[in-house]
């Protein structure tokens, strides 16, 4: 089986993406491999960040590394949070406090649409390099609903399924995130390029 470093800590994102691979690949996250070194993220876009991870860890230990950058983007604060969303509001917060924060800031406002974005790079090596970005539209709503999900889950309404993220089973999910689109479609990317290298 192959094995590829995901670059994060989450066990949870681990699971997830193991169960959209069908548990064809083994991911061994940063506790997996020891790592204890600090990624400085400071890229200007999803995209920038996740090849960052991909880069500094494949430098290092010199195998496939699969990093994700993911976030919420509010159309009416000009996308923001964005690439700061696990910072927004401080870096001190947790989950609740920051997406508490975000309905504090939007209180009173009519535009409440926004999206989840997604980018995945798979980092085979210096030359062989895969980027996959996928959203989910939805908007915010003001109380937060349900008990799964993680982060923005319980604020971000999906109209089409009449639920929050944080309401939705986790094969729900995994088949309209933005990550689990993007996973998706990065499974098939690492079946093909993995077997021919």
């Amino acid at each position: 089986m192959h094995e590829i470093i995901l670059a994060t800590f989450n066990e949870h994102k681990k699971k997830e993406l193991e169960k959209i691979f069908n548990h064809k690949i083994t991911l061994l996250t940063l506790n997996d491999i020891g790592f204890k070194g600090k990624i400085i993220e400071n890229g200007k876009t999803f995209i920038d960040n996740s090849l960052i991870k991909c880069e500094v860890l494949y430098k290092q230990f010199k195998k496939p590394v699969l990093a994700d950058d993911s976030g919420l983007c509010v159309d009416v604060l000009m996308g923001a949070p964005g690439v700061f969303s696990a910072r927004f509001g401080g870096d001190g917060l947790n989950d609740n406090e920051r997406y508490l924060y975000l309905l504090k800031i939007l209180k009173g406002e009519k535009n409440r649409h926004a999206h989840f974005v997604c980018a995945l790079s798979l980092y085979i090596n210096p030359s062989v390099v895969f980027v996959i970005q996928e959203e989910l539209s939805g908007e915010i709503i003001d109380m937060p609903r349900g008990q799964k999900g993680f982060g923005y889950d319980p604020v971000f309404y999906i109209p089409e399924l009449k639920k929050t993220a944080a309401e939705l089973t986790e094969d729900e999910k995994n088949k309209i995130s933005h990550r689990g689109k993007a996973a998706i479609l990065m499974e098939k990317i690492i079946m093909e390029k993995l077997t021919t290298l």
